[in-house]
């Protein structure tokens, strides 16, 4: 177990003769945003509930916080907390008013003002939790599994719905989440959101770990494909010349040229070479390593995400 905040090691989850969870391992570091990912049926929600001590496992072993899951303690359970994707305060009652009510259940609760302003709330919390926008309920949601204090933060598809403006503002206060110490557990089907906020990654899909590791060192492990360059094909050359340049084979589609690369910073000092003695000027010239997204895609097989 060492000092992980969550360690999983070949975990199974049988339901009858399907079995959802095939031998999974993985580890979460204390402070660290770790995100979760998985098409529908990969296995991804079983895992969870049987981290947050809510289903039983079939084989394996799994530790939360130096507990087993299977065996939870109120103690336990005090030092972690939930955000659940579809959850329904009660619309009468205040901002203010809600979280004093869930530091009640706790024995040693964080502040109720200060919870508040950690979830950026200062400015409603006399308002009534009916009365707020989407992003702000999920703000009273976060401020909900914050108010215990927890060590260990579940948050579930956090930012479904939001408008971008919203998705930024949320991805800053889960980025403060870390700045408190905490460690926390996301999942999302943005796959944007998870290559910006999440510090290492876990790809699920048919009950197994497909891909692990930071999310932008998964494309560049070639586990999407190469990198791809891109530029304006210059006036009066062909694609055939260039490629002799790069030993690599260009396509040109409207106008733009494109190839792939597995050693991109060799293939761009080729083609810069070239162009420079040539005297031309590329336009439009653009490297793109695979995304979190095209790993995703290229792994899970484009199945629907969960």
């Amino acid at each position: 177990m060492g000092e992980a905040a969550v360690t999983v090691h070949d975990l199974h989850k049988s339901y009858g003769d399907f079995e959802a969870v095939r031998g999974i391992s993985f580890e979460i570091a204390p402070g660290e945003i770790f995100g979760f990912l998985g098409p529908n049926g990969a296995g991804k929600s079983t895992t969870i509930e049987i981290l947050e001590g809510y289903r039983s496992r079939t084989g394996g072993d799994t530790w939360v916080l130096g507990t087993d899951p299977a065996k939870p303690t109120r103690a336990w359970r005090e030092r972690i907390g939930l955000v659940l994707q579809e959850s329904e305060l009660e619309p009468t009652l205040t901002v203010r008013e809600t979280i004093r009510m869930f530091a009640g259940f706790y024995s040693k609760p964080r502040p109720v003002d200060d919870v508040i302003g950690l979830v950026g709330l200062e400015d409603k919390a006399d308002a009534r939790v009916g009365g707020l926008s989407g992003g702000q309920k999920r703000r009273a949601d976060v401020a909900v599994a914050l108010i215990g204090d927890p060590d260990l933060v579940f948050l579930d598809e956090p930012t479904t719905g939001f408008d971008p403006t919203a998705r930024r503002d949320a991805w800053n206060m889960i980025e403060g989440l870390k700045a408190l110490g905490k460690t926390v557990f996301l999942t999302t089907h943005y796959m944007e959101e998870a290559q910006h906020l999440a510090d290492r990654v876990v790809i699920i899909a048919r009950g197994k770990i497909v891909a692990e590791g930071k999310p932008d060192e998964l494309g560049a492990a070639g586990k999407a494909g190469a990198t791809v360059v891109r530029f304006r094909l210059p006036q009066g050359y062909k694609p055939e010349q260039i490629a002799a340049e790069v030993d690599a084979e260009v396509e040109v589609a409207g106008g733009v040229a494109s190839f792939e690369a597995d050693r991109a910073q060799r293939a761009l000092y080729r083609l810069t070479g070239w162009a420079e003695r040539e005297g031309i000027e590329l336009e439009d010239l653009e490297v793109r390593r695979p995304s979190l997204e095209d790993v995703f895609l290229s792994l899970t097989g484009g199945e629907g995400q969960r």
